[in-house]
């Protein structure tokens, strides 16, 4: 289910919404290592609670597509990798889309409502928290004909949960909104017909 088995030109094909996502984070972090430039597309387009109080609303976006470093862009992005095509299969382009973004954005609104002031943050964890919250919709509406996909998800899950609160510098309040607003999210877009014909390509 998600052991990608499609070579280069397929993956772009089945899955251009990933695809996009992926490409879109690995250019911003690029920009922001460039010499001169860099610091300053990092530094406007961060997540920082004060600054977005002062009205600068556009953070809480632009802060999804930027990473504090090449492992924390790797780790998200193989996540993305690894379980964005299913979701993107079953959900579609467009409701996966309104899920990434709509968990991203709000992963930073619980962080800008629950940290204090001077917080500041960026990647794109409360995105892919969606992702597995979607999945997590996915498996309460299949659990009784497709039980080894809630042995799949909910031990990532957990996991997850627990490493967000045991490892350091880790946005706690951005990925447990994104896991939220990610599994209500695939409530209400999941559908029997949508399951069905989503079985029927695995």
């Amino acid at each position: 289910m998600f052991i990608r088995r499609e070579n280069f030109s397929q993956f772009i094909k089945f899955y251009p919404v990933v695809t996009t996502l992926i490409a879109i984070n690995l250019i911003v972090y690029i920009l922001t290592v460039l010499p001169i430039i860099g610091d300053y597309i990092f530094y406007s387009g961060m997540s920082v609670n004060y600054l977005i109080e002062d009205g600068q609303w556009w953070r809480i976006i632009t802060s999804i597509f930027i990473h504090g470093g090449f492992i924390h862009l790797l780790f998200n992005m193989f996540s993305l990798f690894l379980f964005g095509p299913e979701l993107e299969k079953i959900a579609g382009k467009a409701r996966f889309i309104t899920i990434y973004l709509l968990a991203g954005i709000f992963g930073n609104v619980v962080t800008f409502v629950f940290q204090e002031g001077m917080y500041a943050s960026v990647g794109a964890s409360g995105a892919i928290f969606g992702i597995f919250g979607a999945f997590a919709a996915l498996v309460y509406y299949t659990r009784r004909t497709m039980p080894q996909l809630k042995q799949i998800i909910m031990p990532l899950i957990i996991i997850s949960v627990i490493i967000t609160f045991l490892s350091p510098n880790v946005n706690s309040a951005s990925h447990l909104g994104g896991l939220i607003t990610g599994f209500l999210l695939g409530l209400s877009y999941f559908s029997p017909k949508n399951i069905i014909r989503w079985r029927k390509n695995l």
